[in-house]
């Protein structure tokens, strides 16, 4: 669900709004493209998520930054108590510009630096998500100079296909991520004998995305194993970190994936029995649907053989339907008439790539330029990986509240872009 409707604007035709402002009056104030964000959406899946755990008052819920790291989005979360799972040291720098507790920190991530490990340890984290053994002597011997400890979980790879795209799977063997699943208790057991690292946990994440429950139950079923074995022993484990990549409805035409209240039943029948804390990094699930992007068409280009919608928004903005082949619905952001014309087309930007669309082979009412397009479930994975490929500058990221918005990353101008770079002496 989210809060994405058309209403009737000033204009007398059906305007699509977030929440209550009119798409179109914010497409005049801000300027096209820009990214939009729903507090209620962001709100209504935390808590949703949330509430199905509410029998589990310990529960851990991380927001995992890195689906959509704008100070708004996290500040909104982390008023309703949300913890955060970061990848890097300037997402533990948002978390904590935006007031959340060190202790509700969980840093996760293939290649954190040493400097990283020590402004996490400064910060007094949870725990660490170490994913190799190098990592771990190296997080041994930043704890140990700064004279603390670190407390880790390892993320164990089970070797589990979740059924996703490729290039979003994390938990099969070949993926980079964590350590082998039957190396697990050797390196618990040399965790144990270092002085810097406290091993108290056990990390599974399997990928993202993921429409089924089956994954997760194998998955489940392999960690109760473990925690079993580890506990047998005589480690301590006292918490358990199940990772999130629970998949949002990106198209009607799709079944619907499992809610947070079958998700957390299968949670519970699995690892129900644990005396263990419940740890989870859901990112898409909460932001995914909160967000849309927002684009003015530029020209519509016709041939014998294709026709091609070009707006002013592009790959560089919204990279996850040429990187991960990822759909997303586009709606005109004024409402066309039932009985309007549609027109099979391709929704282009204006990078000089073939792969730069927004959605390929669309059927989409009769658009002309300076109309306006909406690019749905665009919350997740869409500015944090923006770019200025052709030297473009950046989108500005809105975040709305009822009737007020708030422009929570401006648009830089030209002159910013410039100043950000500088020409050699000899030049």
């Amino acid at each position: 669900m989210h809060h994405f409707a058309y209403r009737r604007g000033v204009s007398e035709a059906n305007v699509l709004h977030a929440e209550e402002v009119d798409l179109c009056d914010l497409a005049s104030s801000v300027g096209t493209p820009f990214y939009c964000y729903s507090t209620a959406t962001l709100e209504r899946h935390y808590r949703v998520f949330a509430e199905a755990f509410a029998a589990r008052p310990d529960t851990l819920l991380c927001y995992s930054i890195k689906a959509n790291s704008n100070l708004g989005v996290l500040s909104t979360l982390a008023k309703l108590g949300a913890g955060m799972d970061v990848v890097s040291e300037g997402e533990l720098r948002r978390a904590l510009k935006v007031g959340v507790p060190g202790d509700r920190i969980a840093f996760s991530g293939v290649g954190k630096t040493q400097a990283e490990m020590a402004h996490a340890l400064e910060a007094g984290i949870y725990a660490f998500n170490v994913e190799s053994e190098p990592e771990l002597h190296a997080l041994n011997e930043v704890a140990e100079a700064k004279g603390t400890t670190a407390r880790i979980a390892f993320r164990v790879n089970p070797d589990v296909d979740a059924g996703t795209h490729h290039k979003i799977s994390t938990g099969k063997a070949e993926d980079k991520f964590g350590v082998p699943f039957e190396q697990a208790l050797s390196l618990y057991q040399k965790a144990v004998a270092l002085p810097g690292v406290v091993p108290a946990g056990v990390h599974m994440h399997i990928g993202s995305q993921i429409t089924e429950l089956a994954p997760f139950q194998n998955a489940f079923a392999l960690l109760t194993e473990l925690v079993s074995t580890l506990r047998g022993a005589g480690l301590t484990i006292d918490f358990v970190n199940l990772g999130g990549g629970l998949g949002i409805p990106y198209r009607s035409d799709a079944p619907a994936p499992p809610l947070p209240t079958d998700y957390a039943r299968l949670v519970n029948e699995a690892l129900g029995h644990l005396d263990a804390r419940l740890l989870f990094e859901p990112g898409r699930m909460i932001a995914g649907n909160a967000g849309i992007l927002v684009a003015r068409v530029l020209y519509v280009k016709t041939s014998p053989h294709k026709n091609f919608t070009i707006v002013d928004a592009a790959m560089n903005d919204l990279i996850r339907p040429t990187l991960y082949d990822a759909y997303h619905q586009v709606l005109p952001v004024t409402e066309a008439a039932p009985e309007s014309f549609t027109r099979v087309t391709d929704v282009v930007g204006p990078v000089c790539e073939t792969g730069d669309y927004l959605a390929l082979a669309r059927p989409l009412p009769e658009l002309e330029a300076g109309d306006l397009i909406a690019v749905m479930t665009a919350g997740a994975y869409g500015a944090v990986q923006a770019s200025q490929y052709n030297s473009r500058l950046l989108v500005p990221e809105v975040l709305v509240s009822g009737a007020e918005y708030c422009v929570t990353r401006p648009r830089p101008d030209y002159n910013d872009m410039l100043k950000a770079e500088r020409l050699p002496d000899w030049q």
